[in-house]
């Protein structure tokens, strides 16, 4: 090695990097250059820039700036506590940012058509093909998609402690594939018998929500880390990430609503199964393409779980104390962390549960776009021509195209003009867009009782309340509104959520926020399958259910109304703890710990 050095310095380190390694090239370097001039003389500057990307030294081999040491990581050409696939120092300029989350929201977007090709039809599947009262179907569909929505939350505990981020994403689409197939082929064929048919359908669907509960929360969190929060640039950028994200997970669900849906009311439940699973597997080879570019940060921690937890012992702790304050502030804990900022995480965690809290009812109007709005466009008139007739389902369409058309204006119209007033560099704040999101899903769902009532009394008028199965004169277009109130309202609080669980969580546990994020929507979706089976329950008792199987005797405008009081409930209750609301400050930089072998890479 040193002979090389001697005899051809400059093409001998190159030759030797690929090799042996930067440290040890480096290290023959300074034995042959002993001076810090000489080596500057005798070596490109280029060449150090690109030993600094690699390695942490003790000493610069290239420093015109006095104090600007390797051994620092100060400088700005790494991003801090971020490595590349090799598990070095990650380039600013060669990883991360949008070029390396567009793979990330590819996947996304193949994720969403995947579980929507399965999810935005699946109540007529329960309903024809199973044969399940609508009742029945409709809280079967939301303890699937609660228990889907939950499932985050164990999962990306072990996606931050033990898997990573990357190779959580990798697992849950091979597990997406083999459910979605096996979905395909029990939809297809049937095996066995009637009760086995429905055994191996109820197994491959919740193998379904297994995937997408791994899958959810680490995909969005590892693209999110694309972005350097810290980076001016980089911060403005990752918050109009959110928007597009949200966009790219629209724009697969219009597609796969409008495709799938209509494959499967017309061609063939085990085709329009298989669509999705086809998708899938393309766009885990398109993830796959981009490891190089990705950033990879990484954490020394057990669990998510436990870091909180002996968080939470601590806090215990400083309470019983005499002095709160002073056991906080100077013990040390196992790992090296301060009981006072362990403490402070999990400060952090508990102020967030009460927008959790106040955001349940908006998951619970949420939760009935796929399942009773579906059945109400069953019963109207769906023409459009002479011969094509939308799919019920279809009608969700309009959800993702609003939100698809109104993102861009969102942040390039509206966000510019509120950043006149507010002089913050979002327009509004979080919780602000929050609130927003809810106030519109409230009027969402008056609408939507306003439009079930003018059903309902379109159907006694033409005689036609004991004939179900017979299309209303009532064209399709009076459903829509509601269903773009739904769409614009999700710009607001779906995209505020989001962010705001992912920012306002310790750094260390953003899988978990996010899963937070998602438990909003899982406790949504089973208190809503509870409120169903409960309503029908007590109804039936008074001769008919709110949820009959024939539309037009039920009363879907009676839980519309329910649910519109409970939402103004909810408004005034976010509204007081937002106010209450304290935004975490942000940390300073850390220090890189790529080099230490035990990290778990996220």
């Amino acid at each position: 090695m040193y002979l090389l050095l001697q005899m051809e310095p400059i093409n001998a380190v190159h030759r030797l990097l690929p090799r042996v390694g930067t440290w040890h090239a480096v290290s023959a370097c300074n034995q042959l250059y002993p001076s810090r001039s000489a080596c500057t003389q005798s070596c490109p500057s280029f060449l150090h820039k690109a030993l600094a990307f690699r390695v942490m030294l003790h000493r610069s081999l290239l420093t015109p700036n006095p104090g600007h040491h390797f051994g620092d990581i100060t400088m700005g050409d790494t991003v801090s506590g971020a490595a590349d696939y090799r598990g070095q120092p990650a380039s600013r300029a060669a990883t991360g940012g949008w070029k390396s989350s567009i793979f990330v929201m590819a996947m996304e977007i193949a994720e969403r058509f995947a579980y929507k090709g399965v999810a935005s039809n699946l109540i007529q599947y329960l309903t024809g093909p199973l044969g399940q009262p609508m009742a029945r179907a409709a809280a079967s569909i939301d303890a699937w998609k609660g228990v889907s929505q939950m499932l985050p939350l164990p999962l990306a505990c072990i996606a931050d402690a033990w898997l990573g981020r990357y190779r959580a994403i990798v697992l849950a689409s091979i597990l997406f594939i083999l459910s979605m197939g096996t979905l395909s082929l029990s939809s297809a064929v049937r095996i066995f018998g009637a009760g086995g048919h429905v055994a191996v359908f109820y197994v491959a669907l919740y193998l379904v929500a297994l995937g997408e509960g791994a899958h959810k929360p680490c995909a969005q969190a590892f693209a999110a880390d694309q972005f350097d929060d810290k980076d001016p640039k980089e911060s403005v950028a990752r918050s109009s990430f959110f928007n597009w994200w949200y966009l790219g997970m629209c724009s697969g669900t219009a597609v796969t609503i409008m495709v799938s849906s209509y494959v499967q009311d017309n061609v063939g439940w085990g085709l329009g199964f298989g669509i999705p699973c086809i998708v899938i597997a393309v766009s885990l080879a398109v993830f796959l393409l981009g490891t190089r570019s990705y950033r990879y940060y990484t954490t020394k921690e057990p669990s998510p779980v436990a870091r909180v937890g002996k968080a939470f012992f601590t806090l215990i702790k400083s309470w019983r104390s005499k002095h709160r304050t002073n056991p906080a502030s100077s013990a040390k804990v196992e790992g090296g962390d301060s009981a006072e900022d362990l403490v402070e995480e999990v400060k952090s965690v508990f102020r967030l549960l009460p927008i959790w809290a106040s955001c349940i009812i908006y998951a619970i109007i949420f939760s009935q776009t796929s399942t009773f709005f579906t059945k109400q466009a069953a019963t109207l008139d769906r023409r459009i021509g002479p011969s094509f007739k939308v799919p019920p389902a279809a009608l969700q369409t309009f959800i993702s195209i609003s939100i698809v058309v109104f993102i861009p204006v969102y942040d390039r119209l509206f966000v510019p003009l509120a950043r006149r007033y507010t002089g913050r560099p979002s327009g509004i704040t979080m919780l602000q867009r929050v609130g927003v999101g809810l106030a519109l899903s409230l009027a969402a769902v008056v609408l939507s009782a306003l439009v079930e009532m003018k059903r309902l009394r379109v159907a006694s008028a033409a005689g036609l309340v004991n004939t179900p199965k017979t299309q209303l004169p009532m064209t399709l277009w009076w459903m829509v509104p509601q269903y773009i109130l739904i769409g614009v309202s999700d710009v607001f609080a779906m995209i505020g959520l989001q962010e705001f669980f992912y920012d306002q969580v310790p750094d260390a546990v953003r899988s978990l926020g996010l899963a937070l994020f998602l438990s909003i929507f899982g406790v949504g979706h089973l208190l809503s399958s509870f409120l169903i089976s409960v309503i029908d329950g007590a109804t039936k008792k008074n001769g008919a259910s709110w949820f009959s199987n024939n539309l037009n005797k039920a009363h879907l405008d009676y839980f519309y109304w329910l649910l519109a009081g409970l939402c103004a409930v909810e408004l005034v209750a976010f509204l007081f703890f937002s106010r209450l609301y304290v935004y975490k400050k942000k940390a300073g930089d850390g220090d890189y710990r790529g080099d230490d072998p035990d990290a778990i890479v996220v």
